[in-house]
């Protein structure tokens, strides 16, 4: 008999030691079994959903279970059936999705929805900072429970993966938008985005050097288009550059370079978001004048106030308005116009969170393990976390890092 063989424990490899059986059977009781819940959108410009059924499936099968309100799914074309056939339950009354053990939603919480929340719970949803009231914040403070806002949550690379996909997806629909209103049918210049031997290609000017600009970009090269990207940062303007891998114009913002540019532009997409004191729009109202009759603007950033000067915050139910002979687009929330491909995109975040959640065994040790996500929570167990939160409204808060060491 060998000397493994007479020992009392058998041993089994693991990621970092050799572990005894007992303690490998320790760790799996440590596991927590989770009951997620996820409401229907108050919001009626709100159509994503927070996980796919195929991703409850997922959950379902590593032994967790969730509760999905009754047509949350529908306006991004997810049925009831749907998820009950992999394994979601669902249920008619709201006020029993709110009693799981974790909220998952995209829209942030609401006045309503914060009194239906019990102490303990967690709660994952959109943030928007610059939205947020004392009332709403300090109420959901009396509830005890942890916020986190999926826009703040890091991934391994130090990047925001809700942010980062949902800007993706709003370059590439703001350009098809833009198309769309180029168009007859829509009291456009009849001019098609792109363009053919023989004809010279509509000229578009993207405002910006992020993520959503990029993918902008990506799209107007893609029909065709003659594309010049603005942006005040220079390492910006290089890394689109790099990133694209072929030559574009860029600039860095001149007023008089930008005037000139606008004169013959045909498609303006912002795709800039100023922060701080400076000034708060990118292209004038005198700029937006001397643009061509018929050319067409389509403002992404107008979530957070636009950087257009002409911009104007729309509804889908109302969302295009003229100005000074400009086509103006400035709805906020362009990932909902493609509910079902933003849905998928934000639960490939949520899936394996809430999955590595569950093998944490718990909250606190989860935020203990991850500081990616513990870079989102802006309340914990009731007390606020996020300085600028508390800066802003004037709400006493508290370093997350120290609450994590004394929980």
């Amino acid at each position: 008999m060998s000397q493994q063989e007479s020992s009392g424990a058998q041993f089994t490899f693991g990621k970092a030691n050799l572990m005894p059986q007992e303690e490998m059977l320790e760790v799996k009781k440590a596991r927590k079994q989770l009951i997620i819940g996820i409401p229907k959108e108050a919001q009626k410009l709100e159509s994503r959903v927070a996980l796919t059924p195929e991703a409850v499936e997922q959950l379902v099968e590593l032994g967790h279970t969730v509760f999905i309100e009754s047509e949350a799914g529908k306006a991004a074309n997810y049925l009831n059936t749907n998820y009950s056939e992999l394994g979601g339950t669902i249920v008619e009354d709201k006020k029993q999705v709110f009693q799981s053990d974790i909220i998952l939603k995209i829209a942030p919480l609401t006045l309503e929805e914060v009194e239906l929340l019990n102490e303990r719970q967690v709660v994952i949803s959109s943030l928007h900072l610059n939205n947020q009231t004392e009332e709403l914040i300090r109420k959901i403070m009396a509830r005890k429970v942890t916020a986190i806002a999926f826009e703040n949550i890091r991934d391994e690379h130090n990047c925001y993966p809700v942010v980062r996909s949902m800007s993706s997806i709003a370059g590439n629909t703001s350009i098809l938008i833009a198309a769309e209103y180029l168009s007859n049918n829509r009291g456009g210049k009849g001019v098609m985005l792109g363009g053919i031997p023989g004809i010279t290609p509509t000229e578009v000017i993207i405002l910006g050097a992020g993520t959503a600009a990029e993918s902008a970009v990506r799209a107007a090269l893609g029909l065709g288009a003659h594309v010049k990207v603005f942006d005040n940062s220079v390492h910006r303007l290089r890394r689109l550059q790099n990133n694209i891998g072929e030559r574009v114009y860029t600039s860095i913002f001149h007023k008089q370079v930008m005037r000139k540019t606008l004169k013959s532009a045909d498609v303006v997409i912002g795709a800039m978001y100023l922060i701080g004191k400076g000034p708060r729009y990118i292209i004038t109202e005198d700029m937006v004048k001397e643009m061509k009759k018929g050319s067409v603007i389509v403002d992404i950033s107008i979530d957070q106030g636009g950087c257009i000067e002409t911009s104007e915050c729309r509804t889908q139910q109302d969302p295009v308005y003229t100005k000074h002979g400009v086509i103006h687009y400035c709805v906020p929330n362009l990932p909902s116009r493609v509910a079902r491909t933003a849905s998928i995109a934000i639960s490939n975040v949520f899936a394996p969170l809430l999955a590595s959640l569950g093998e944490s065994g718990g909250i606190k040790t989860f935020l203990r393990e991850d500081a990616g996500t513990r870079n989102g929570v802006y309340i914990f167990n009731g007390i606020l976390t996020n300085h600028y939160i508390g800066q802003h409204l004037g709400i006493p808060s508290k370093d997350i890092e120290l609450l994590m060491a004394a929980f």
